[in-house]
């Protein structure tokens, strides 16, 4: 059987600009997209836009246009939004294009050749935001539940589809697949609404008098259809249903992606829809949770909506991508604060990964001149048990990433990636070169070495350009997946030299946050422009680390230099430092100090340096005094 994978988001309604809600939907897609295609699926992402019903109608009217004008404008935006974030889908629907508007028809008229049409009259409560009618037990206080508004009544003649016909057959297929809709909770609130009464028939029309922007029936010129009838369909037209190569080939594989809100539409309505005109069902229902700020679900009623692009140019593609996947457990509400972007960044990306990353490449660097050292089998350090935890992690993470469990599986990396962290501690390479194990050095750094690599390519789908940068870094040319070859750790070249990556994880400021969204008064934006201040994203790239002394020696010829031995975390390096008339050699050793890892070598008094202390002095004649840090805070951590 061939390995296919469609995935799609809901189309999004044009009433406004994109949001985050929007944003972590299609960026799990794209994820999910690029997840599958790694794994050798022949994969499909669809997106797209909602475009007809009475909220466009009226925007369009308070923005004085027409329906059309503003629907292109804002799609314009979705798509560019998308594009703009790097997001790779592969096609993007439009409900007021041609293509959707004869599928619909088509559809339209199959059911109501079945007999599952008819025409009736309807007296009920409706709500402009949510596009339904309301029964009086559904409303609070006469007012719409979601939007806290007055409901008008209104009565009129429309034809309604026999959503009731298939309440029986909608029941136990759900309860035969328990897998149909995801997470569990989502299925029971599904499979309550179908046991706990009789569905009512769907209201499928709007007559023209009222609302004209729609697409009219194929078998009532003075209707149009409802926007539900419509836009759920956008799942087959855009692949060109009946006869389209794409319907027949993707189809069957469909995993939708919505937000809770609307289960009841996608877990009822479109599977009784694809009963009722003979279409197979799509595979899975995938419901997520809401974002919300201070406890409240993020909406534009409320003012606090966030422009997915500013997070962007903020934080950087990968990081954002990096919390959304990471912070939402699938299928509950998840807090979205810049706090918490910020934390995800410092601890996760820039201590854990980027961190692993800077001391592999520095002691390569230091060690092997940059280059590949070889696997040395005599001195294997643990490299078996390295295959084995990566091997554990990676099928972990591929297992419930690919059940859009995307928080459980990058966690299972990330136990890896602080292994490894551990693992450079545990065997000191650093150590090693002083004491000449030359072969141990070698494979500690080769495991390291291919550990990252695997890492990188298995991460690719969510941090896409940093992966990018650091396989192509390591490696002549990129490999094709194969899950056996990432994890036998020999995708490496010996000898190659490699490339320079940088800092891929600049550590932030939660107060630069703060100043990002303008939550500073004038005078501190100000303040920030003022010559001689240094940029947030240039104090990030200074790596300040706990380092231990462990010897200490005054220079010849020199009496205000002593040259110094440290242990950095990183590894163990020579730093010149000019304290020698406040401190005694002797009374050094041991002390932990702050360190500024990442400068350039420097040479000093014909010797060279690799770093500075930091030290403090009130006026230009006192001594300096080192910055002593507390036994407890361990060597190697970073000054945040």
């Amino acid at each position: 059987m061939d390995k296919v994978f469609y995935v799609t988001t809901p189309i999004y309604y044009v009433n406004a600009e994109p949001h985050i809600g929007h944003a972590y939907t299609t960026i799990l897609a794209d994820f999910m997209c690029r997840l599958h295609r790694m794994l050798g699926y022949d994969s499909y992402f669809l997106t797209g836009t909602d475009e007809h019903g009475d909220k466009i109608n009226i925007a369009a009217r308070d923005h004085g246009t027409t329906p059309q004008e503003y629907a292109d404008r804002i799609s314009g935006i979705f798509k560019k939004t998308w594009e703009d974030m790097g997001l790779d889908f592969n096609d993007f629907i439009r409900t007021s294009e041609q293509r959707h508007e004869q599928v619909v028809r088509e559809i339209l008229q199959k059911v109501y050749d079945s007999g599952d049409i008819y025409f009736g009259s309807y007296g009920g409560y409706y709500c402009v935001g949510c596009e339904r009618f309301f029964t009086e037990k559904e409303m609070v206080d006469g007012k719409c539940p979601d939007h806290d508004r007055k409901l008008d009544y209104i009565e009129e003649k429309n034809y309604f589809f026999k959503m009731s016909k298939y309440q029986g057959w909608l029941t136990d297929h759900i309860t035969a697949n328990p897998d149909f809709i995801r997470p569990e909770r989502y299925r029971n609130e599904v499979l309550s609404m179908l046991r706990g009464e009789a569905l009512e028939d769907l209201c499928i029309s709007r007559p023209k008098t009222r609302l004209s922007w729609g697409i009219t029936l194929p078998f009532d010129e003075n209707f149009v259809t409802y926007v539900w009838f419509d836009a759920l369909i956008n799942y087959v037209s855009a692949l060109g249903y009946p006869d389209g190569e794409k319907y027949k080939k993707y189809w069957s594989s469909a995993q939708h992606i919505i937000a809770k809100d609307i289960v009841k539409p996608h877990g009822i309505f479109w599977p009784t829809m694809l009963k009722s005109a003979g279409l197979p069902l799509y595979g899975n229902l995938n419901v997520h949770g809401y974002w919300n700020m201070d406890e409240a679900k993020m909406s534009k009623s409320l003012g606090n909506v966030v422009r997915p692009l500013d997070l962007v140019s903020r934080y950087g593609g990968d990081q954002i991508r990096y919390f959304f996947l990471r912070e939402m457990t699938f299928g509950n509400d998840a807090r979205f604060s810049e706090d918490v972007i910020v934390d995800r960044i410092n601890y996760d990306l820039a201590n854990d990964l980027g961190n692993l990353v800077n001391r592999t490449l520095n002691m390569l660097n230091k060690f092997f001149d940059g280059k590949v050292p070889a696997f040395e089998p005599g001195e294997p350090a643990d490299r078996d048990e390295i295959r084995k935890r990566l091997r554990s992690s990676a099928e972990g993470y591929i297992s419930f990433a690919s059940a859009f469990q995307t928080s459980l599986g990058i966690e299972r990396m990330w136990e890896f990636v602080r292994h490894l962290n551990k693992y450079i501690d545990q065997y000191k390479p650093w150590q090693l070169s002083k004491e000449g194990r030359t072969a141990a050095l070698s494979s500690v750094m080769r495991n390291l070495l291919e550990s990252i690599y695997s890492v990188a390519f298995l991460l690719s789908p969510m941090l896409v350009n940093s992966s990018a940068v650091l396989m192509s870094a390591m490696r002549r040319s990129a490999a094709e997946f194969d899950l056996e070859s990432i994890l036998s750790m020999e995708q490496l070249e010996e000898g190659y030299r490699i490339k320079e990556v940088g800092i891929l994880f600049p550590r932030l400021e939660k107060a630069a946050a703060a100043e990002e969204e303008g939550k500073n008064d004038g005078a501190k934006k100000e303040k920030t422009m003022e010559e001689g201040l240094v940029d947030i994203q240039d104090f990030a790239k200074i790596d300040i680390r706990v380092a231990k002394i462990l010897k200490a020696e005054r220079i010849e010829g020199s009496d205000k230099l002593l040259e110094l031995q440290v242990d950095s975390g990183l590894d163990e390096r020579t730093i010149i430092a000019g304290i020698a008339q406040a401190y005694d050699p002797e009374s050094l050793p041991g002390k932990k100090i702050l360190l500024v890892a990442n400068l350039k070598p420097a040479v000093i008094f014909k010797k060279k340096s690799f770093g500075m202390l930091l030290a403090a002095k009130k006026d230009r004649g006192d001594r300096p005094v080192l910055i002593e840090v507390h036994e407890s805070v361990p060597t190697g951590a970073r000054l945040s």
